[in-house]
């Protein structure tokens, strides 16, 4: 179990304290190679093997293209693209040493379909869900496995953040929001399937077929509308 901030992955390995003597807890930041590279490396070694890999570390937020700044840009990159890279990089040659693994990288509904106003998660998930679905075909005959986790509204912190990262106590939790672990289950059913995509909730993968065949045009022009006079409401 990995994670930036200490006081929370504690927290976290706390409500599994039935099984701590299989919960390993590492303090990365992955926006820095080194330390998921080492995080991989010594878990793999530690454990003599690597089943899965989950990269699923992500940060978000509204924004108009016109108000983002480089910098924005750079660190979404750093935290949704190059994380994901850092990770893989290290797991594939374990991975093919061992002949098996899995590697699951979360991306986002927001990864199959625009979401207007949110240019650079856009961006940063349809790369996530482009990368993992190419490297499913390349090792698909060395026994690795990649998956795309592509979830709508799950209930989590990063629904109450800005760009910016700071939380904006007046955000609400949208009401179709799925709890954490319902998302959970579904990932876990559908991993054995070895499935490619994974729609969370599953309802939604009709909602990326029809947007395929250009028929949510609308519904995507109306979200624009709700969100353009959400966001200048507060300038």
């Amino acid at each position: 179990m990995a994670g930036r901030n200490k006081e929370k992955i504690e927290n976290a390995a706390g409500k599994l304290s039935q099984y701590s003597d299989q919960i390993h807890t590492v303090i990365v930041d992955v926006s820095i190679q080194e330390q998921v590279e080492n995080a991989i490396e010594n878990t793999a070694e530690e454990a003599g093997r690597l089943d899965f890999l989950f990269n699923n570390a992500g940060i978000g937020g509204a924004i108009k293209f016109e108000d983002t700044t480089l910098n924005e840009w750079k660190n979404f990159m750093d935290v949704n693209v190059l994380s994901v890279i850092y990770g893989t990089n290290v797991a594939v040659p374990i991975m093919l040493k061992q002949k098996f693994g899995h590697i699951v990288n979360t991306a986002s509904l927001a990864g199959l379909i625009p979401a207007p106003f949110h240019s650079i998660y856009t961006l940063t998930k349809y790369a996530i869900t482009g990368l993992t679905e190419s490297l499913r075909y390349e090792y698909a005959e060395k026994g690795i496995h990649f998956s795309t986790v592509c979830p709508s509204f799950v209930s989590t912190p990063i629904l109450k953040k800005s760009i910016d990262g700071t939380v904006v106590d007046e955000a609400k939790i949208p009401d179709n929001a799925i709890p954490v672990g319902q998302a959970v289950k579904q990932i876990l059913n559908e991993l054995p399937e070895q499935k490619g995509i994974i729609v969370v909730p599953e309802k939604l993968r009709e909602s990326w077929q029809t947007y395929v065949f250009e028929k949510l045009d609308e519904f995507l022009l109306q979200m624009a509308h709700e969100r353009r006079e959400s966001l200048e409401k507060h300038e």
